[in-house]
């Protein structure tokens, strides 16, 4: 069985995020999905906000996708220990883990906690996001490293949830989260009556 491992730290989570969900779960028996704190950004939201975001997105889908499930319990500030997690939710399959990152990560893998360890007991995929260039050094440096790698041929939305929190772009996110956000009053963006989207 092929489990794709997405944790995203989703703030918020993005009609980009939907789309690559969708996409994983025509290419994998099982996309395990989950809010992550990487400790490497700053989060503006807390991870209880994200995780219920990043369910209503999944919820939201349309068609709703079957093999698609959120596990919160596989957060982990260190990659590795969520790996050790996922094996011991599977451990009564026989399953190749994985591990889906955008292209911005590629180039910081390397420097994970323990990132040898890690890659060699998962697949990586990496996501492509507009305004990134894939290195071909960096994703060297990747191969060296993993299992394998290989390069999703899918190239994200150009939308972010930096937009949304920076300029309160409604486009980026999807009704039920847009709802839950007003209700929780989670972004800073929503106190501001007017605020000029950024010129493309």
């Amino acid at each position: 069985m092929r489990v794709a491992l997405f944790g995203t730290s989703a703030d918020p989570p993005t009609s980009g995020h939907q789309k690559i969900l969708n996409w994983l779960s025509q290419y994998y028996d099982w996309v395990a999905v989950w809010a992550a704190d990487n400790p490497l950004k700053s989060h503006q939201t807390a991870l209880a906000h994200r995780s219920t975001m990043l369910r209503l997105l999944i919820e939201e889908m349309r068609p709703p996708r079957h093999n698609i499930g959120f596990y919160p319990e596989l957060s982990s500030r260190r990659t590795l220990e969520t790996v050790e997690k996922a094996k011991k939710l599977w451990s009564s399959e026989k399953v190749d883990f994985t591990l889906v990152i955008g292209a911005d990560l590629v180039n910081q893998l390397p420097c994970w906690y323990k990132a040898e360890e890690l890659l060699q007991q998962v697949q990586i995929l990496v996501v492509p996001r507009p305004g990134y260039t894939l290195e071909n050094e960096d994703l060297q440096q990747l191969k060296d490293l993993a299992l394998g790698v290989e390069v999703a041929d899918l190239t994200g939305l150009d939308v972010s949830s930096t937009a949304y929190r920076n300029y309160g772009d409604d486009q980026v996110i999807t009704p039920q989260i847009q709802a839950y956000i007003h209700q929780e009053q989670l972004y800073k963006c929503q106190d501001t009556s007017k605020k000029s989207l950024p010129i493309h």
